[in-house]
């Protein structure tokens, strides 16, 4: 009879593991960024592996993936984030990921990004102000700061377009790698 007890809670002790594991929260990660086949979900522009790139993972594992973070910005604005399971930035110096909300930003108009948002990432506040210290520009910011942020292209990006016929990436000046 001890033996079945035992035997019985083992079992069950099992079962309850299994159930639990199962109802862990879900893991997601950053996707390497594939520049032949990657455009941005927004801008239909080219998705370079640089330090630029960002990219999300809805709930049900759907990837986007973004040239700029004012890009993802945008994409959250028309669908909402209840669906977002995790969003990633990357680092500017390392360019290792970062989970969006974890990370400090540097905001200037004059910052250099591919689609002229002026929005940088770093993994550390200490970073970002050291990068606004040595470019001798920029506010730091959280991504809570970034909610209330005014999202806009600075005009320096339509003349780029318009000289560029379109090609709009943004290649030189400050925040540019």
């Amino acid at each position: 009879m001890r033996l079945r007890t035992s035997a019985g809670l083992l079992l069950l002790s099992l079962l309850m593991l299994v159930v639990l594991t199962a109802c862990g929260a879900k893991k997601y990660e950053a996707l390497p960024i594939n520049e032949d086949v990657d455009v941005c979900a927004v801008c239909n522009m080219q998705v370079k592996d640089d330090a630029f790139a960002t990219q999300l993972t809805t709930k049900d594992g759907k990837n986007y993936k973004f040239d700029d973070v004012g890009c993802m910005n945008q994409w959250k604005k028309e669908n909402g984030t209840d669906k977002i399971g995790m969003d990633f930035v990357r680092d500017y110096n390392d360019k290792s990921w970062i989970q969006f909300s974890k990370a400090s930003y540097v905001y200037d108009a004059a910052l250099r990004t591919p689609m002229a948002y002026g929005v940088i990432s770093f993994k550390d506040r200490a970073s970002a102000e050291a990068f606004v210290k040595e470019q001798g520009v920029g506010t730091v910011l959280s991504a809570d700061d970034l909610a209330s942020h005014e999202w806009k292209q600075s005009a320096a990006m339509n003349m780029d377009m318009d000289m560029n016929h379109g090609e709009g990436h943004m290649n030189e000046g400050p925040g540019h790698k």
